[in-house]
């Protein structure tokens, strides 16, 4: 459990929220010293995998190499050579 201050998490606030979600712990908001509201993880359903969201079974397909560079290396020496000019 994380307790922090009012203005702490008020600066904090996203970054909390992460922590909360990701490493599931409850974070304590004290005003004055004294506990005014707690931030606790949401329960996951048993059944729902949280990975679903990324399975796209049937609507990708995959045409040519994915790994190779999309660029030959003449262009990307083009492409670097216009990049530091354009910083100059």
């Amino acid at each position: 459990m994380i307790t922090v201050g009012a203005s702490e998490f008020k600066a904090k606030c996203l970054g909390l929220i992460a922590d909360v979600e990701t490493k599931r712990e409850t974070v304590v908001v004290t005003k004055y010293g004294r506990e005014v509201a707690k931030l606790v993880p949401m329960e996951l359903a048993e059944d729902v995998d949280p990975l679903e969201a990324f399975r796209f079974p049937g609507k990708i397909e995959i045409l040519g190499d994915i790994v190779s560079p999309c660029y030959s290396d003449e262009e990307l020496e083009q492409f670097e050579r216009r990049l530091m000019e354009s910083v100059d």
